[in-house]
């Protein structure tokens, strides 16, 4: 987000419910003239009528201030669209299944995109029985570590979180696994299949 709320976003969501400027200013209790000089880029809406203003033109704040549309097309739910979001405040993971706008203390989380594991990073698999056996040999200290390793499956997933200064490993029941996530504090988040 590189503006406050731009104009132009507030001029295509107006027009898009058929509203004219006098009928948004109505409903948020502003001038029409105030509507226009947001929509021409020549002032901005105090911060006390985002909600309002939002709520009007039938987004959430996150749409408004992001200046993109959320829209759900993903009724579906494939794991295959899986995005994660970390926040790196306070380290909260969001998993969305599709597009979504995530925010957390404060700021919006772009999505992680998973990069092949280097040397540093490489994900070791072991079958045991009906289980996966995986570890990270990396660092675990209270600055660089792994966060967490992920077991995708078609149907779901499982979560290990792990914890500074303790071990980079987890179990994992093998059935339907396809893939494994998993996120360094420091260098982000990585992938492998688990076949």
């Amino acid at each position: 987000m590189n503006q406050y709320v731009t104009g132009a976003m507030i001029r295509r969501l107006r027009e898009s419910r058929n509203m004219t400027q006098n009928q948004l200013a109505e409903k948020i209790s502003v001038s029409s003239k105030a509507v226009s000089r947001w929509e021409t880029g020549r002032g901005y809406p105090d911060i006390s009528l985002i909600e309002p203003l939002a709520d009007a033109l039938g987004v959430s704040v996150i749409e408004l201030f992001s200046g993109e549309d959320v829209v759900n097309t993903n009724r579906a739910s494939n794991m295959l669209w899986m995005k994660l979001h970390v926040c790196p405040i306070c380290g909260n993971l969001i998993q969305s299944t599709g597009e979504a706008v995530v925010s957390c203390c404060g700021i919006v989380l772009p999505a992680l995109e998973a990069e092949p594991a280097d040397e540093a990073h490489r994900l070791h698999i072991e079958q045991i029985e009906d289980e996966y056996y995986v570890s990270v040999p990396h660092e675990m200290s209270k600055t660089h570590y792994i966060s967490f390793i992920l077991a995708v499956k078609d149907n779901g997933f499982e979560l290990r979180k792990l914890y500074a200064e303790g071990n980079a490993e987890a179990r994992f029941k093998r059935n339907r696994t396809k893939y494994f996530l998993w996120y360094c504090n420091q260098h982000g988040l990585f992938s492998v299949s688990a076949r």
